[in-house]
């Protein structure tokens, strides 16, 4: 089958993708966006967003990206509801592939995004959104005064709990090993923060089940590694914070990465989204180990259309 081409293709449909599509197509560049497996991405699965600037009421996360969507359309997106399982990008233009169809572009914005990693108990995702979170930073605000448990043991949860112990009433930090594989910085801190009371730490802890009603997360049922003991806590909300898989394995040996994210040009001279390949753009969480917010997403898909009309345009 021909491939069809454009000036420009977006890969991803999260923030930064219909972001990109909405100055891409303002700029008169006629975008096309391929949506992906999960239209939306992360963000369909979260419930209230209370810090999307604007949005004073707060939002269903799959109401914001709907609108996004109409967003991008308004001005002339094109969407193509498919997933790219494989790109040739050491040619020009690049070739795109979604299982028999092909698309060709001169530029390219690769918005992906990441995926947060889960323990895959069947619990946790039952109460996905409704007491269940792999984002502190989204979702703490929801727990204020309420006791609520961590997963993990590397530095985003350390850093989670840390956070957390500044909003919830408690947080109990649930760990499989016997110590942490976070910076000793970061573990000092959350030591200091124990002696407190604000935080206790649960070493050689799994987390068995989550635990809840119609109504959400009322619990968590733990079970000690070192025997068959077990025991169940009394929470509101379920941090899993065990990190993030960055949506880039059809990218791997042909753009430059670390720990698997996109590396980016960034700085102060412009092309701040420009990849290892000229023409190759990347924004939001696929990029972005450290903020992986909606609104840095939306703002580095803004960078990545501007970066891309420039190219265009300079050549």
């Amino acid at each position: 089958m021909a491939a069809q081409h454009h000036r420009l293709v977006i890969i991803g449909s999260g923030p930064a993708g219909y972001t990109a599509a909405v100055y891409a197509a303002r700029a008169a560049l006629e975008p096309v966006l391929i949506t992906g497996v999960e239209v939306g991405g992360q963000m369909t699965t979260t419930t209230d967003v209370d810090n999307w600037p604007g949005d004073d009421k707060g939002v269903q996360g799959p109401e914001l990206m709907e609108r996004m969507k109409r967003h991008a359309e308004k001005f002339g997106t094109k969407l193509i509801h498919n997933h790219v399982d494989r790109v040739e990008l050491g040619v020009r233009p690049f070739r795109l592939h979604c299982g028999r169809d092909q698309y060709t572009c001169d530029a390219l914005i690769i918005a992906t995004g990441a995926s947060a990693k889960y323990l895959g108990l069947p619990s946790e995702q039952s109460y996905k959104g409704r007491g269940v979170s792999a984002c502190a930073t989204c979702d703490g605000f929801f727990f204020k005064n309420q006791p609520v448990a961590v997963v993990g043991g590397g530095n985003t949860a350390v850093e989670e709990a840390l956070y957390l112990s500044n909003i919830a009433s408690h947080v109990t930090v649930v760990h499989r090993r016997d110590e942490f594989r976070a910076e000793q910085i970061m573990i000092d801190k959350l030591v200091e923060r124990a002696r407190t009371g604000k935080v206790e730490i649960l070493y050689d802890h799994v987390l068995d089940e989550v635990v809840g009603n119609d109504g959400g997360v009322t619990g968590a049922r733990l079970k000690s590694t070192k025997g068959k003991v077990a025991r169940e806590i009394a929470v509101q909300g379920v941090f899993i914070a065990i990190g993030h898989t960055p949506n880039t394995k059809v990218f791997e040996d042909q753009l430059e990465m670390e720990g698997g994210y996109i590396v980016t040009r960034a700085g102060r001279g412009g092309f701040a989204t420009a990849t290892s390949v000229p023409g190759v753009f990347a924004a939001g969480d696929v990029a972005d180990p450290i903020y992986r917010q909606a609104v840095t997403s939306a703002g580095s898909g803004c960078m990545a259309a501007l970066d891309a009309e420039r190219f265009l345009t300079e050549g």
